[in-house]
């Protein structure tokens, strides 16, 4: 029996994982811009790989919208638009109010715990120095903290797929609210989600959850709106 082939193939999906997470990363962070182009051979190059893990990462992120093929022979960084932003942001509603209201009936005394910890690292972040680092463990302990609330419905394909539309949704605030002063609104509608969830109240923590993702998502249109409106200048 060879073994060549079934070693090799988990060892380049695993590869491919951590390139589609880097990818992704990056594009989320708006490091890497919308609409700009792949190139495999610089990729290649940057990641010391080889095209079959670098095809199968670009795949992957195609299927959940953060990149786009060109005539099945390039990718680019998916564009922006008002419609896309308003899907991300219903179907964020939807998917996580389902998800909340069964992590609320389901999860038990240490998903408590967890989800107390995370809200209390957001909080110390909050208050810390202001600084390039301080933002990037903010933006980590916002996502922990997501996931979190959601962690025990019991549901994988659902946070997964919770998981994506999240990272599809800080790509737009952090490319659009990125000049804009934090919002102090934000840590109040974080800790009203919190307590709600943790007396067991579905129907206020769910609604509560999402009109924290609609407000942010309103705030994010009126900024992407505002940019498109701002005359670009140069050559």
């Amino acid at each position: 029996m060879d073994t060549t082939d079934s070693r090799t193939e988990p060892a380049s999906r695993t590869l491919a994982t951590s390139i589609a997470a880097q990818l992704r990363s990056q594009i989320t962070a708006g490091e890497i811009a919308p609409g700009e182009k792949l190139r495999l051979d610089e990729l290649r190059a940057n990641f010391g790989v080889s095209l079959s893990p670098l095809r199968e990462a670009l795949s992957r992120l195609s299927a959940e919208g953060f990149v786009v093929m060109e005539n099945q022979r390039g990718y680019r960084v998916a564009p922006v638009s008002e419609q896309n932003l308003l899907e991300v942001t219903r179907l964020r509603m939807e998917t996580e109010g389902f998800a909340l209201r069964e992590s609320i009936r389901l999860g038990d005394d240490q998903w408590e715990g967890q989800v107390v910890a995370s809200h209390y690292r957001l909080e110390k972040l909050q208050k810390a120095a202001p600084g390039e680092q301080r933002l990037e463990d903010w933006e980590l302990a916002h996502r922990a903290l997501h996931q979190q609330l959601l962690s025990a419905c019991r549901m994988p394909l659902l946070l997964q797929f919770s998981t994506t539309l999240h990272d599809l949704s800080d790509r737009y605030r952090r490319l659009f609210l990125e000049d804009h002063p934090f919002d102090d609104n934000v840590n109040d509608e974080h800790a009203r989600i919190v307590d709600a969830t943790l007396k067991r109240r579905s129907d206020e923590a769910c609604a509560l959850l999402r009109d924290h993702i609609e407000r942010t998502g309103h705030n994010v249109m009126v900024a992407l709106l505002e940019k498109r409106a701002t005359p670009t200048t140069g050559k």
